[in-house]
C-alpha cells in the first residue's frame, strides 16, 4: 500500500484532510471513522491518521474528488464543536499507530477457530505500516501522454499495485514514447505467438465456423435505433466537452475506432452478444491503443484531406489481426476477417459499461471511451463512417502482412490433419 500525500486543516466546527490520490475512482473510496481515527482506502492507497480529539461523520461531512487534480477533500466534523486539534502539521505524530492497549492473556486454545481470527484481528487493530509520503520532486524527465488526442497522463504511475494483465509496459507507461510503445507492442505479440495453437484451430475448427456464421443484432436492424434507459443515462453522464481537431487528429481518430470495434467485434461474436467476466480483458488485450498505448498513426504517404485508402485500412488492421491470433482463446484467420463490421456508437456505449465496470480496466475508458463517445455522437460524420464502413469492408488483409508463416502452417495441418490436433495447455486456455 502507498501513503499519499496529504494536509490537514481546521475549523470550529470541523477537521479537513486534502489527500492526493490520482487516477482513482470516487466510488472505490473507502472511509472509516472510529474516535480519534481516521482511515481511507483507495487501491493502491491507505491513509489512517490518529487525531488528538475525536471526530465524527454526520450531514455537514462530506467527501470530494476532483479528478483533474487528483485530490480528495474529506471534511468531518468534529465531536465537540470549538475543540482545539493540536499538531495537524506534524505529519509523522498523525501517522503513528495508536498505542496498543495491553490485554489480559486469554486460552486461545479454547477458542474455535473463528472466535480466534476475530481476536487476533481485534488485537492487530489492523495496524498497517504507513511512512511520511515524500515531497513531490521536479521530474527530470518528460512525462509522456497518451489516450484520446494525447490528452491523459499518470494514470499507470502506480501500476505495480494493480493487477492490470492488459498492460504491455509496465510501470514505464508513463515514460515511452510512440515509437518505443509500437516496439514493445511488437516484441510482446512475438512473444505471445504460438505456432500449436493456431494450428490446432485451424486443425479442429468446427466451433470457429459456427462463430463466423453467427450474425450480430444489429446488422439485421432496418429500424431507427432507440437508446434505452441505461443508455441515455450513460449519455447523461458522459463529459461536456469541446474538441478543437487538426485534419490529421480526426483522420487518426477514425482509424483508432476502427481497430477498437474490430475488438468489440471479436469479444461479441466469441460470446454471442452475452458479455462474460473475460470480456474486459479480451476487448483490451485485442485494442494496441489500450493495451500498449499505442493507436494506429497517419500513415506517412496519406493526405488526411483526401480521405481513407485501402492500403491504410488493411495496414490499420494488420495489429489487430496479430493481436487476435497472439491473446485470445479463438485463434484463426476466417474468425479475424468476420470481425471487420461496422457499428459504432451503440457498440462504444456497451464496451463503455464493460469497461465502467472491471477493477482495473476501467482506466481504458477514462483516457479513450468517455471522449470517443462524445466525439462520435457530437463530432464524427456519418457520411465519413459510412465510406469508411464500405473500406473496412472491401480492404484486403494477406497472411503476409501478418508477420508470421500462416500460410506454411496451414499447408502443415492439410498434409498432415492430426499435426494440430494434439498441443500442450497453456495460460490462456485455463
Amino acid at each position: 500500500m502507498i501513503t499519499p500525500r496529504f494536509s490537514c486543516a481546521q475549523t470550529a466546527e470541523s477537521v479537513m484532510i486534502s489527500v492526493y490520490c490520482p487516477s482513482v475512482r470516487a466510488s472505490d473510496v473507502e472511509i472509516n471513522i472510529d474516535g480519534n481515527m481516521f482511515s481511507l482506502h483507495v487501491n493502491p492507497y491507505f491513509l489512517r491518521l490518529n487525531f488528538t480529539n475525536s471526530v465524527v461523520e454526520d450531514d455537514a461531512s462530506s467527501a470530494q474528488y476532483d479528478p483533474s487534480t487528483g485530490y480528495l477533500t474529506v471534511t468531518l466534523t468534529k465531536e465537540i464543536k470549538g475543540q482545539e486539534f493540536d499538531d495537524l502539521d506534524l505529519l509523522a505524530k498523525l501517522l503513528a499507530p495508536r498505542p496498543t492497549v495491553q490485554e489480559p492473556l486469554i486460552e486461545t486454545q479454547k477458542l474455535s477457530l473463528h472466535d480466534r481470527e476475530i481476536l487476533e484481528a481485534a488485537q492487530n487493530d489492523w495496524q498497517l505500516p504507513q511512512r511520511i509520503p515524500p515531497l513531490e520532486q521536479p521530474s527530470l524527465t518528460i512525462r509522456v501522454r497518451y489516450g484520446f488526442l494525447d490528452m491523459h497522463s499518470g494514470y499507470f504511475t502506480n501500476v505495480a499495485y494493480t493487477e492490470n494483465e492488459v498492460n504491455e509496459l509496465g510501470f514505464e507507461a508513463e515514460v515511452l514514447t510512440p515509437s518505443e510503445r509500437r516496439q514493445r507492442r511488437i516484441k510482446h505479440e512475438d512473444e505471445k505467438w504460438d505456432e500449436e495453437h493456431y494450428m490446432a484451430d485451424f486443425a479442429d475448427d468446427g466451433y470457429i465456423q459456427e462463430l463466423t456464421r453467427w450474425t450480430h443484432p444489429y446488422l439485421s436492424h432496418t429500424h431507427k435505433v432507440t437508446y434505452t434507459e441505461k443508455e441515455n443515462a450513460t449519455m447523461l453522464n458522459l463529459p461536456r466537452k469541446e474538441y478543437l481537431l487538426t485534419d490529421v487528429q480526426t483522420h487518426n481518430l477514425y482509424l483508432t475506432l476502427a481497430t477498437i470495434l474490430f475488438s468489440y467485434a471479436y469479444d461479441m461474436r466469441t460470446n454471442q452478444c452475452d458479455p462474460t467476466p473475460e470480456s474486459a480483458w479480451t476487448i483490451c488485450s485485442l485494442t494496441p491503443s489500450f493495451s500498449a498505448l499505442d493507436p494506429p498513426p497517419c500513415s506517412s504517404e496519406c493526405d488526411p484531406k483526401l480521405g481513407f485508402s485501402l492500403n491504410e485500412i488493411s495496414s490499420t488492421f494488420v495489429a489487430s489481426y496479430r493481436r487476435s491470433f497472439a491473446f485470445p482463446l479463438y485463434r484463426s484467420f476466417i474468425l479475424a476477417e468476420k470481425c471487420r463490421k461496422r457499428t459504432v456508437f451503440r457498440c462504444l456505449l456497451e464496451m463503455k459499461d464493460i469497461l465502467d465496470h472491471h477493477d482495473v480496466y476501467y482506466v481504458y475508458s477514462k483516457v479513450w471511451l468517455d471522449d470517443l463517445c462524445v466525439w462520435t455522437q457530437t463530432y464524427a460524420s456519418d457520411d465519413v463512417f459510412a465510406r469508411l464502413g464500405v473500406l473496412v469492408k472491401d480492404a484486403s488483409i494477406t497472411k503476409d502482412s501478418i508477420g508470421w508463416d500462416l500460410d506454411q502452417l496451414e499447408d502443415v495441418v492439410r498434409q498432415h490433419p492430426h499435426e494440430g490436433e494434439q498441443r500442450e495447455v497453456d495460460s490462456d486456455d485455463e
